[in-house]
């Protein structure tokens, strides 16, 4: 069933204060989900490795191992458009519910793969399609659950509530980490290369039930029932500058770009830098993760209330300035040594977790309702792929060829594009979803 307008003069209520939070839990659990599902190929990327390639070279294995963990990035931006038009016309609720589905499809479909050792090459392929399947899927989730928070949250807490998208982050991978840790704390080595690396993949499953009967019982946001069935303009009323639909997307993705590239380094590459270049235990990676993340976890939602208060381009500039400023001096810091990591990703999540924040928000109060998950979803899922799924593979890549100034520059400069997109975002704290056209 498509879109349709309300007649006209008429008035849709909201959904109460109560119905409102309960949907906001229920976004947020299947999110939580979802990056569960999405991180634990991260965190379980040494063994995978092992299982799923040619053993026989472990550096050649695990660089494709990362590089499979990329091509999902590359199908989130299909995933984004497909799914974000979708939202648009049938709504954000029936999207979430979908994109869930699909990812715990996936999900247990990489638990269950046979390895190399007993089909091949033929392994390698069914972990290659179930991550494009999961990219595909990520990409309509992302931008849909981007949309909705942000719709449903009170226009003058719309930073705090949209930064639970990002704590949903954090608390997936602080999950997968947990697990991580707890896999390879209990089991021995060969055991978790053997089969305890599939435990996570197959959990998901059991845990999306959960979510989804969480979600199907959520309310449609207000601001997409009594949204225009076609944008007026495609220029955003919150910014004096005519810069277009075009504009926006532009300005989106170079906005992102610094973030996500210091997000999936200090996440999903860290651990893995840690264990393969500076030979440290991968229980004490895991759980030094784990401590780091849920600390930058607490710390999101405070990032977001600050936005409501002082604006979201402040919070967005200190980002910027203080990674640019520690990333090679965090990075420099760690060793074999467990306390390296939780400190370097410690201060590092705290620095990413301001920008991530601002996200959901920012995203959209510069779309129009009538586009926006189809324009978040394009925007955010190119940027994403190609600076954040990038990111642990051009990192693995540089440290074993000895450059790893390099490796830290890829973040440095990105970081500095954020910062000149700021500089162009509009200040757009407050601003009526309803009325952006």
């Amino acid at each position: 069933m498509s879109r349709t307008s309300p007649p006209p003069g008429a008035v849709r209520p909201s959904p109460s204060p109560g119905v409102q939070r309960r949907s906001l839990t229920a976004s947020t659990a299947g999110q939580l989900l979802e990056w569960y599902e999405w991180s634990a190929y991260a965190v379980f990327a040494p063994f995978i490795a092992r299982a799923m390639f040619d053993p026989a070279d472990q550096v050649s294995g695990l660089l494709a191992t990362l590089a499979v963990f990329g091509v999902g990035f590359l199908m989130r931006p299909l995933g984004g458009i497909v799914f974000g038009r979708i939202a648009d016309r049938r709504g954000r609720r029936f999207v979430l519910v979908t994109t869930m589905l699909t990812m715990a499809f996936a999900s247990v479909g990489i638990g269950l793969l046979p390895s190399y050792d007993s089909v091949g090459i033929a392994a390698s392929a069914g972990l290659l399609l179930a991550r494009v399947l999961q990219g595909f899927a990520h990409g309509g989730e992302s931008a849909t659950a981007n949309t909705y928070v942000a719709e449903i949250a009170p226009p003058h807490r719309r930073g705090q509530w949209g930064s639970v998208v990002f704590v949903a982050i954090f608390g997936g991978s602080v999950l997968a980490y947990t697990l991580g840790g707890a896999i390879t704390g209990v089991l021995d080595e060969s055991a978790v290369a053997e089969w305890g690396w599939r435990v996570p993949f197959l959990l998901g499953a059991v845990l999306a039930l959960v979510a989804l009967w969480m979600r199907r019982g959520m309310a449609e946001s207000a601001v997409f029932d009594d949204g225009p069935a076609a944008p007026a303009t495609d220029i955003d009323i919150a910014n004096p500058v005519r810069r277009g639909r075009a504009g926006s997307v532009l300005l989106v993705v170079a906005l992102v770009a610094g973030i996500t590239a210091a997000h999936y380094t200090w996440t999903s590459y860290v651990s893995t830098f840690a264990i393969v270049e500076r030979g440290m235990a991968p229980d004490e990676a895991y759980w030094s993760t784990v401590a780091a993340q849920l600390v930058a976890l607490v710390a999101v939602p405070f990032w977001g209330r600050l936005s409501d208060r002082v604006g979201r381009r402040p919070v967005l500039y200190g980002f910027g300035a203080a990674m640019i400023l520690l990333q090679v001096p965090l990075m420099s810091l760690i060793s074999s040594s467990w306390w390296t990591l939780l400190v370097a990703s410690t201060v590092a999540l705290l620095v990413v977790g301001a920008a991530g924040a601002q996200l959901s928000c920012v995203m959209s109060e510069v779309f129009p309702t009538a586009t926006r998950t189809r324009d978040i979803g394009f925007a955010y899922s190119i940027s994403v792929a190609a600076f954040g799924g990038s990111a642990p593979y051009l990192n693995q890549l540089f440290n074993s060829l000895g450059m790893t100034w390099l490796s830290n520059g890829y973040v440095v400069l990105l970081c500095v594009v954020t910062l000149l997109a700021v500089r162009r975002l509009p200040e757009t704290r407050g601003v009526d979803l309803g009325s952006v056209r």
